[in-house]
C-alpha cells in the first residue's frame, strides 16, 4: 500500500459564558501510522486513525483508513476486528476501481484468515479473484499469496502430497524471484508438511535445518522460534524426548514480538507434553500451569464467529452503499446536537476537567517520586557492576603485567647465561655442560610457555569471537576433541569488560568439558538478538546427574560462571543425562 496524506478540518464552536467562541484544525499524516506499523506500534496507529473525521475525506481515503485499521488490529490478535476493517476497505477499493490495492486487500484477508482455525468461511472467490489478477498483472507477491493458501487449504483437508506440489511451486517462484528468505519459508512449510501429514519426521527435520540459517541471515526472530518448536516436535514423534526438550526450550527463549500470547501457548504445550514424557512431571505441571494462565486470553472460537458475522455483513454491505452519504448527513447533524448541548453543559465540563488535571498533577508528582527511586536503584546497581569490571580489568592488566616481566626480564637473562655456558664448554668436562645447557633451554622454553599462558586470556586486541576461535583451534590442535565455533550476528564489537566476562565463562566450560566430559566433539553457538547474546555450549561427552547440582554442591567452574551471569542479569540453563552430552544455554542483556 501507498502512504498518503489527508488534510483534516475539525471546526469545533465552544462559547464561553455566551461571549467567546474559537475554532482549530488539525493535519493528520497518515505516514506516522504506516511507521507505526512497521515498528508493530499497533495501539499508536489506532489511536491515530480514530481521531480521523472520515467524513470529511474522498473514498479512497476511508479505505486506506480501513485498510491501516485492519492491520494494526492483526498485529495484537484481534482477528475479528482486522476482517471487518479489510473487507470493508475492499469495498471501498473497488468503488473507486483500484484493482492492486483491492488485490492487496484480498492478499491481507487471506493472512488473517490464516490465524484462525476450523473457519466456517468459503476463500474460493477470493483466491480465484486473486489468481485472475495475478496472471493478468504479472504480480509474483500475489501468485507467491495463492499458492501458499491452495497449499494451506490442502492441509486443513489433510491431503499432504497435493500440499507438497504447491509449497514446491512456491518455492520455485521464489527461486525465480531470487527471493532467499521466501525460499526458507517455502522449505520450512515443506518440513511441515513431511512432519504432520507425510507421517515423515526425518525429512522434516532436513527441511527445517535447512532453512534455518537463512532467517538468522535476516534476523527473522519469530520464524526462529517456531522452526526451533517444529524441529522439537518432529523429534517429539521421533520419541527423542530429550532433543525435542532443548529445541522446544530454544523455541521459548528467542525473543518473539508478534502473536506472543498465542505461540508461547503453543511453547508451554509442548514443552509440558516432552516433560511428561521424559517422566518429568513436576516441570510437566509448572508449564502445565503456565499454558492454563495464558488461555483465558486466546478464544479462536469467538473470533470465528466473529468473522463469520462479518463475512454476512460484509455481503450485506454492498447493498448499503448507496446509502452511507444519507446516513453521514444524519451524523452530521447530530454532531451538530452534541455540540449545542455541549455549549449548555460547558460550565460543568470545565469544572471537571480542572478536578481531572488536579487529580492527574498529583498522580505525575507520585510517578516522578517512585522514579527518583528506581533511579538511585538504578545507580546502586550501576556502581556494582563498574566495580565488577575494574576488578576484570585489573587481572587482565596484571597477567599483562607478569608476561612482559617473565618474558623481557627472566627469559632474557637466562639467554645470557645460555651463551657464558657455551663459551666455557671447550674448557670444561663437555658432558657437564651438555646435560647443564639441556636444563637451562627446558627453563627457558617452560618461561616462555607461562608467559604465553598468563597472555592469552587477553582479548582487548582480537575481540570476542576470535579469542574464542582461536582458544577452540588449539584445544582441537590435539586430535583428542574437535570444537566448532557458530556465530549468528558478532560482526560488531561488544563492550570490552562484557568480552572479557563472556570469554571467562567460554573458557570455564571448554575446560570443564576437557576435564570431566570425556567428549570427542563439541559446540559452541554465539547468538547476538540485538538486544541479549544467546551462548550455547553443546558436547557428546558421558554427560551427568543433575540432580547432583544444587545451590549448595556446586562446583568451582559452574559457581563462578553462575555468579558471573547472576551479575550480567542474566539467565542459565543446563540440559544433561548420562550418556548423552551436556548442552548448557546462557542468556546475557546486552
Amino acid at each position: 500500500m501507498k502512504t498518503y496524506y489527508l488534510n483534516i478540518n475539525h471546526f469545533i464552536q465552544v462559547c464561553i459564558f455566551i461571549h467567546t467562541c474559537f475554532c482549530f484544525s488539525q493535519k493528520i499524516n497518515l505516514k506516522h501510522v504506516y511507521s507505526a506499523l512497521e515498528e508493530r506500534r499497533a495501539d499508536e496507529a489506532i489511536l491515530i486513525l480514530s481521531k480521523i473525521d472520515t467524513l470529511k475525506t474522498t473514498t479512497y481515503d476511508k479505505a486506506l483508513i480501513k485498510y491501516y485499521l485492519g492491520e494494526a488490529n492483526l498485529i495484537v490478535d484481534n482477528h475479528g476486528l482486522a476482517y471487518k476493517y479489510m473487507s470493508a476497505s475492499k469495498l471501498l477499493f473497488k468503488q473507486v476501481d483500484s484493482v492492486k490495492d483491492v488485490a492487496d486487500c484480498n492478499i491481507a484477508l487471506l493472512r488473517i484468515l490464516s490465524h484462525q482455525n476450523n473457519v466456517n468461511i468459503e476463500t474460493k472467490s477470493i483466491i480465484g479473484e486473486l489468481k485472475n489478477y495475478a496472471l493478468e498483472n504479472n504480480d509474483y507477491k500475489s501468485l507467491r499469496s495463492i499458492y501458499h493458501k491452495i497449499a494451506s487449504n490442502y492441509l486443513d483437508e489433510n491431503k499432504g502430497l497435493l500440499a507438497n506440489n504447491y509449497f514446491n511451486k512456491y518455492i520455485e517462484l521464489s527461486k525465480q524471484n531470487n527471493d532467499t528468505l521466501y525460499v526458507a519459508y517455502g522449505l520450512m512449510n515443506k518440513g511441515t508438511v513431511f512432519n504432520d501429514y507425510i507421517k515423515n519426521s526425518d525429512s522434516a527435520i532436513f527441511y527445517f535445518k535447512k532453512s534455518l540459517p537463512t532467517f538468522f541471515k535476516y534476523k527473522d526472530i519469530e520464524t526462529i522460534a517456531y522452526n526451533y518448536n517444529n524441529q522439537g516436535k518432529a523429534y517429539y514423534n521421533l520419541n527423542d524426548c530429550k532433543k525435542a526438550l532443548i529445541y522446544y526450550l530454544k523455541a521459548d527463549s528467542t525473543p518473539i514480538k508478534n502473536n506472543i500470547a498465542k505461540s508461547k501457548a503453543v511453547f508451554y504445550k509442548n514443552i509440558s507434553n516432552a516433560y511428561s514424557k521424559c517422566n518429568d512431571y513436576e516441570n510437566a505441571y509448572i508449564y502445565s500451569n503456565k499454558l492454563n494462565s495464558l488461555k483465558d486470553s486466546i478464544n479462536d472460537t469467538q473470533q470465528n464467529i466473529e468473522i463469520s458475522k462479518i463475512k454476512e455483513q460484509y455481503d450485506n454491505e454492498k447493498l448499503r452503499a448507496n446509502n452511507l452519504e444519507i446516513e453521514g448527513k444524519r451524523k452530521q447533524n447530530f454532531n451538530l446536537l452534541i455540540g449545542a448541548l455541549a455549549f449548555i453543559f460547558f460550565g460543568g465540563i470545565t469544572t471537571f476537567l480542572i478536578h481531572k488535571s488536579t487529580k492527574r498533577k498529583q498522580k505525575l508528582a507520585e510517578q516522578e517520586k517512585d522514579l527518583e527511586t528506581q533511579k538511585l536503584a538504578t545507580v546502586l546497581k550501576e556502581q556494582e557492576l563498574l566495580s565488577i569490571d575494574a576488578m576484570i580489568e585489573g587481572q587482565e592488566k596484571e597477567r599483562q603485567r607478569i608476561a612482559n616481566d617473565l618474558h623481557d626480564d627472566l627469559g632474557g637473562l637466562m639467554a645470557t647465561v645460555k651463551l657464558h655456558f657455551n663459551a666455557l664448554k671447550d674448557k670444561h668436562t663437555p658432558e657437564l655442560f651438555d646435560k647443564t645447557t639441556d636444563l637451562l633451554d627446558e627453563t627457558y622454553q617452560k618461561i616462555r610457555s607461562i608467559a604465553h599462558a598468563k597472555n592469552s586470556g587477553v582479548i582487548a586486541k582480537q575481540g570476542l569471537l576470535k579469542a574464542i576461535q582461536n582458544m577452540a583451534d588449539k584445544v582441537s590442535s590435539s586430535n583428542k576433541i574437535n570444537i566448532e565455533v557458530i556465530d549468528h550476528g558478532l560482526e560488531d564489537r561488544l563492550e570490552n569488560s562484557l568480552e572479557l566476562t563472556i570469554f571467562r565463562m567460554v573458557q570455564e566450560l571448554v575446560t570443564n568439558i576437557i576435564k570431566h566430559a570425556e567428549a570427542t566433539e563439541a559446540i559452541i553457538h554465539l547468538t547476538n538478538h540485538d538486544e541479549s547474546l544467546n551462548i550455547m555450549v553443546e558436547d557428546n561427552g558421558k554427560g551427568f546427574n543433575q540432580s547432583q547440582i544444587t545451590t549448595k554442591n556446586k562446583g568451582m567452574g559452574i559457581h563462578s560462571i553462575d555468579k558471573r551471569i547472576e551479575h550480567l542479569n542474566g539467565t542459565m540453563t543446563i540440559e544433561s543425562e548420562i550418556d548423552n552430552g551436556t548442552t548448557i544455554i546462557i542468556d546475557i542483556p546486552i
